[in-house]
């Protein structure tokens, strides 16, 4: 099992005009529903304590591996932590988060018996008949819908098009995965899509201890420049792409030893074909500037107050 192979979920920033008191912005990550696996950790059973003869544990599954359509798994190659086996079998060991819209859960991909295994993050999105992405109009300005019939359903809030909408977040966030992934941004690698249930890897420890979100922490001086540094460098290569994460805040960002993972990106915003592109874009960086400055970043380049501006630039907006 890979000891840096993680993912959990928490998100939040404000929306334009609004303060931290009565927002209501996050799409499926409040702070409070966030579990903190390092207080609240689930014991591991060990892959090897069944026999497969008898069947499957309750609440256990064969590895869905197989299941996705083509394009529908990760890119390749595939990561050698990954558990590709379709003798695999999936064990839920316990919530990371539950959020308005997505709740995340721990799975052990595992081959009984032989033992090779991975910790991955299930985040799976609600449906029909469950609370729905409350601003998702604004974010999905821009997307296309091929088939017509989702695409009247969506727009009519039907049962099939509240199915559809969660369906498209999940397809979204993994698309949106595997082109940060394949630019080299630090996030977590997207293993496969499958209806509206999305699995990654998993950041944190062998023990499913998650890592620590960004607001959770509280870096050293060298250890703040650093991970700014990163986070210009993934801002920049996004609004190359023409991309804005959406959403972005210290709370889904991810410290993993030196590394700062992005996670949580449904919302991905083109920012040349949404109206609203240049507002994510800029509420992106100013968000993540003022949690620097207020921890006490000085003399980084470019500056936190500079950071809207660059990315403008990067995205051709000016």
């Amino acid at each position: 099992m890979r000891d840096d192979s993680a993912h959990h979920h928490g998100s939040g920033q404000n929306s334009p005009g609004r303060g931290r008191r009565g927002d209501k912005r996050r799409l499926d990550d409040d702070e409070p529903y966030f579990a903190k696996r390092s207080r609240h950790r689930v014991a591991m059973p060990s892959v090897e304590t069944f026999d497969i003869t008898d069947g499957l544990p309750e609440g256990d599954r064969w590895s869905t591996w197989d299941q996705p359509a083509a394009g529908e798994r990760g890119p390749r190659p595939y990561p050698s932590w990954l558990v590709t086996e379709l003798a695999a079998v999936d064990t839920e060991l316990g919530i990371l988060k539950t959020g308005k819209e997505a709740d995340v859960f721990l799975l052990r991909r595992g081959v009984p018996q032989t033992g090779p295994s991975c910790l991955l993050a299930a985040k799976r999105y609600r449906g029909a008949g469950h609370r729905m992405f409350h601003r998702d109009s604004g974010y999905l300005e821009g997307r296309r819908v091929r088939e017509s019939r989702a695409s009247r359903a969506m727009a009519g809030r039907t049962t099939f098009g509240r199915e559809a909408i969660a369906g498209q977040w999940a397809i979204a966030e993994f698309a949106a995965l595997v082109r940060l992934h394949e630019s080299g941004i630090g996030v977590p690698y997207p293993v496969q899509v499958t209806g509206t249930e999305l699995l990654l890897e998993f950041i944190g420890g062998p023990d499913g201890t998650a890592a620590p979100r960004l607001a959770e922490t509280r870096p050293p001086d060298a250890q703040l420049r650093a991970l700014w540094d990163q986070l210009v460098d993934a801002l920049v290569t996004l609004a190359r792409n023409g991309l804005a994460h959406g959403d972005l805040s210290a709370y889904n960002l991810l410290v993993h030893g030196d590394r700062l993972v992005m996670i949580d990106l449904p919302q991905v915003v083109d920012v040349i074909a949404n109206p609203q592109g240049a507002m994510y874009l800029e509420r992106d960086a100013a968000n993540v500037a003022t949690w620097f400055t207020a921890r006490g970043l000085t003399g980084a380049s470019p500056a936190p107050g500079d950071l809207p501006a660059l990315l403008r630039y990067e995205a051709r907006l000016d």
